[in-house]
């Protein structure tokens, strides 16, 4: 019974993130031939981080105060798909803002959903997290690769038609997610609020912010950078793969590494080395072996920030908050950071360039490396504790 609940939660992530692996790397390059500025599409871009600045918590509020989350993720799912269909008959700015700007409410609220499902059927089947999330992660390797060397085959607007079949996919295979039973915990009482102004919580989100700004870059220009560096589509879909490949690896290492290092520590560890990341991409873009050894460090500064990241919070957040502590996660982190990166990287990459873009990413991770020094504190009897990676 749990290898067949665990089957189906991995390929519902295998999907999604199949989704995010043809997304990411490419839309940006899809909005660049219907003759967008850096400038449009950093705005249009960060329409889908400004909406997990609100979304999540309104779907997470209706999941913990329901009991519901499965039925909200086929919601979330089919109003996607709806969404997505508008594409194809959108044109110009404004029309592809609004339609974007809805697709993003309802695709933005999907995975924190999930994320909460996930971790209260883990709570009584006795699964790990990151091999679950592995799944996400080869979703979005496929992805990667197949839709680059399709796109240099059958050009960009292929793109849009994949991109539609991987939705529908998702929708039905929202139909396969059983409904987990959430026991009371005995944090239930305390207000969410109550939870958000500790300063443990507070610095926490700030560094996680800090953090994802520099990806809001990365996600959103990458591909562009590299392409005006003469990179082709297949070698931009490879160099995404080897990030996410090494991310795989570092996934089904964390249980080791949490039993070993603190969950500060592997933060910190992965903001340092984000900094080196940043600034290679800025300064090495011409030397192809210097971008695969920064794809490399994508397992630190994603991979183990993300899985103690949402370790932390899934301490912090018990009980009936579950939900919504993930929906609060993702709003501040990938929402505000997310958008700050997306629109200020779209005009620094039209003023300043590429280089100077990605050379100032780098000072965000710097800054939270301070936030989460300074002010996080944990306690040290992690271990006694199950989370979602151990």
């Amino acid at each position: 019974m749990h290898t067949k609940l665990h089957n189906r939660l991995s390929r519902f992530y295998f999907i999604y993130y199949f989704f995010v692996g043809a997304f990411v790397p490419y839309w940006g390059l899809y909005l660049q031939s219907e003759q967008f500025t850096a400038a449009d599409i950093g705005i249009l871009m960060s329409l889908f981080q400004i909406s997990r600045i609100f979304a999540p918590n309104f779907w997470g509020w209706l999941a913990d105060h329901t009991g519901k989350r499965a039925q909200w993720i086929r919601l979330t799912a089919f109003l996607g798909l709806c969404g997505f269909t508008a594409v194809f008959w959108a044109h110009g700015f404004f029309w592809l803002f609004f339609v974007m700007a809805a697709l993003s409410l309802f695709t933005s609220s999907t995975l924190p959903l999930a994320e909460s499902l996930t971790l209260a059927h883990l709570a009584t089947t006795n699964g790990h997290y990151s091999r679950i999330r592995m799944w996400g992660s080869l979703g979005f390797i496929v992805a990667a690769v197949v839709l680059g060397f399709l796109i240099d085959a059958a050009g960009i607007s292929s793109l849009l038609w994949f991109l539609l079949a991987v939705q529908i996919s998702l929708f039905a295979l929202s139909y396969t997610l059983p409904e987990p039973v959430v026991s009371p915990h005995e944090h239930d009482h305390f207000s969410i609020w109550q939870v958000i102004r500790q300063p443990n919580v507070f610095a926490l989100l700030v560094g996680c912010s800090l953090m994802v700004t520099a990806h809001g870059v990365l996600y959103n220009f990458y591909s562009i950078y590299l392409s005006e560096h003469g990179y082709s589509k297949g070698t931009i879909g490879l160099l995404w793969s080897v990030g996410v490949v090494c991310e795989i690896g570092i996934f089904m290492l964390m249980p080791r590494i949490m039993a070993r290092f603190s969950l500060k520590a592997i933060l910190l560890t992965s903001l340092l080395l984000a900094v080196i990341r940043f600034a290679l991409i800025g300064v090495s873009v011409d030397s192809l072996w210097m971008i695969v050894f920064a794809q490399t460090l994508h397992a630190a500064t994603f991979g183990s920030f993300h899985a103690a990241s949402v370790e932390v919070v899934t301490q912090f957040f018990k009980g009936r908050h579950q939900a919504k502590g993930q929906a609060i996660y993702n709003s501040v982190a990938y929402g505000v950071g997310g958008t700050i990166g997306g629109v200020a990287g779209g005009y620094a990459l039209q003023y300043l360039g590429g280089q100077q873009t990605f050379i100032l990413a780098a000072g965000f991770p710097l800054l939270g490396l301070a936030v989460i020094g300074f002010g996080l504190k944990l306690s040290h009897q992690r271990q006694n504790t199950r989370g979602m990676f151990g």
